[in-house]
């Protein structure tokens, strides 16, 4: 024979239903014990009365224990589920406080490294410097433009030329050799033609014979293509 079950309902029995069952077993056989007379143990004809059972109050009180035990599982349950929400909040606090010193360790030291590339970038810098605006500033600061466009040259090569052409005069002009006969005169410091300033210019100085600075690097740079270095020049060039 097949065992059945109804759909949704389980096989198993919960502990309280198996003490109920049981107190009810009990409470059966305390009944019939009461109702059946053994045979032999008194007179024929004599009718025996078993004593009366109290039913009803052995039900309450096997009602009220299961009620006390479910009551007590209930409580259990509880108490477990609030010690797991305490554990939970727990958790997620001391997340968040791990989140929040993280982020900002994260932020300082951001902050840090900001700072750092500022510094190195301020050290980086090259501040140009301030020249002063007599013949020795110009050729200082000339030698300086020469070195960044890697053209030879020194500060004495420099000063002796100038001296030699122009006594230091950056408005010198020559009006009566061959140049300015062609037209092209000689002009600034090194006394250079235009169109040897305008071949040899160094971009970054202005575009005027004239200025001193720019005059010194385009004919510090037309020596270097045709003698090597304008420290070569000892004549006229």
């Amino acid at each position: 024979m097949s065992k059945t079950s109804t759909p949704g309902h389980s096989r198993r029995l919960t502990k309280a239903h198996k003490m109920s069952f049981a107190a009810f077993a009990t409470i059966g056989a305390a009944a019939l014990a009461a109702t059946v007379v053994p045979a032999g143990s008194a007179d024929a004809g004599t009718t025996v009365t078993a004593a009366p059972v109290a039913w009803t109050q052995t039900v309450e009180g096997v009602q009220a224990k299961t009620v006390q035990h479910l009551s007590a599982q209930s409580k259990l349950a509880t108490d477990a589920a609030k010690v797991e929400a305490a554990i939970k909040a727990k958790a997620a606090a001391a997340k968040a406080k791990a989140d929040a010193a993280k982020a900002k360790a994260d932020a300082e030291a951001k902050a840090k490294k900001d700072r750092e590339a500022k510094a190195a970038a301020s050290r980086s810098t090259v501040r140009k410097p301030v020249y002063a605006n007599n013949l020795d500033g110009w050729i200082k600061e000339s030698l300086a433009i020469m070195k960044a466009h890697k053209i030879p040259g020194t500060y004495n090569g420099l000063y002796k030329n100038i001296m030699r052409e122009s006594s230091g005069n950056p408005r010198a002009i020559n009006n009566w050799d061959i140049n300015a006969q062609n037209g092209i005169p000689s002009k600034g410091l090194l006394q250079v033609i235009k169109p040897t300033f305008l071949a040899y210019h160094v971009p970054g100085t202005p575009l005027d014979q004239y200025h001193p600075v720019a005059n010194i690097v385009a004919a510090a740079n037309y020596a270097a293509d045709r003698y090597g270095s304008i420290d070569n020049v000892n004549s006229a060039y």
